[in-house]
């Protein structure tokens, strides 16, 4: 998250009840999301407060992941082996990064760096964003996809494939891989929580199991593939394919599930207590506050793969 420090009042329904300007006063900027049109060649900006499509942000063709880090966003465009650095600011392009292979999916590692998954090499990079700038290259073994990154624990896990055999466990610290396990299913999306639980969802079954202390746990989920994102000590979980989003407790408990468009398959936080989910087959984004509850929908494209927050201008 955007490292902001200034109170958190922005709740549900009532952060999008605030006109724009309240929101640029208290925050510092317009709280914006980015969402990626896959077939259109650019990125919609779209305001929080209001939904209104703020500029279309012309790419490199394909864009498919992308990902805050620090008030910048990066952009994997996977079939062209490129990444655009998106400036939060002021919405532009600021550089693109070339030298990839099949560039899949983020997990920022501080305001300034991220971790890069390369499917096409099974290698995840660590990259200098402010620089856009390959620092170096890990090994996975795998066609690496979804990965998740503890802080913490300097631990980032990696999915090797869309319904994978096997995650990667890395130390971040030491740059090389702890372990390859297998999860009691075909794994395709995994996120490591605050409080050292770590979850990975399917690619083949209606499950997810969760992980503490090694220890693993089977719940019941929709169709796969699933995808998660943490937000206030919940998790939640989308199916793309159901349309739905469940959101369980820390331990696992189902708290909620929530109908969504069809085709909603990543899901992303926000600040202010916002969840993204940005729609493949409908090209839309939906917005949902930490409870579940569905705050707006919004069509911005023909098709949308993946979204994230920064503050512009």
């Amino acid at each position: 998250m955007l490292p902001v420090n200034r109170r958190d009042f922005l709740v549900g329904a009532a952060a999008l009840a605030l006109a724009p300007e309240a929101l640029a006063r208290e925050l510092g900027g317009t709280p914006t999301a980015l969402v990626t049109a896959d077939l259109e060649s650019h990125v919609v900006a779209v305001e929080l407060s209001t939904g209104d499509v703020l500029r279309e942000i012309p790419t490199r063709a394909g864009p498919r992941s992308i990902e805050q880090v620090g008030n910048l966003a990066l952009v994997a465009h996977t079939e062209h082996g490129a990444l655009s650095v998106i400036d939060g600011a002021t919405l532009r392009v600021r550089r693109v990064i070339g030298g990839f292979n099949e560039p899949r999916y983020t997990a920022a590692a501080d305001g300034r760096h991220a971790f890069v998954t390369d499917s096409g090499d099974g290698t995840v990079a660590l990259v200098d964003v402010v620089a856009a700038k390959v620092l170096r290259r890990i090994e996975l073994g795998g066609p690496a996809r979804h990965l998740s990154y503890d802080a913490s624990r300097r631990r980032l896990w990696v999915a090797l494939g869309t319904k994978a055999l096997r995650v990667a466990v890395v130390d971040a610290s030491q740059q090389r891989v702890l372990s390859r396990f297998a999860p009691p299913f075909l794994a395709h999306d995994v996120g490591l929580a605050v409080g050292g639980r770590s979850w990975v969802t399917s690619g083949e079954a209606r499950e997810l199991v969760v992980y503490r202390r090694g220890r693993p746990l089977r719940l019941r989920a929709d169709a796969p593939p699933q995808h998660v994102t943490f937000l206030d000590g919940r998790v939640f979980v989308t199916s793309g394919d159901d349309g739905t989003l469940r959101i369980y407790d820390a331990a696992g408990r189902l708290l909620r599930a929530t109908r969504i468009p069809t085709g909603s398959y990543n899901v992303q936080h926000a600040f202010g207590g916002l969840i993204l989910m940005p729609s493949l087959s409908r090209g839309t984004l939906c917005v949902a506050d930490a409870r579940g509850r569905v705050l707006r929908t919004v069509r911005v494209a023909r098709s949308s793969h993946d979204a994230c927050f920064v503050m512009s201008r």
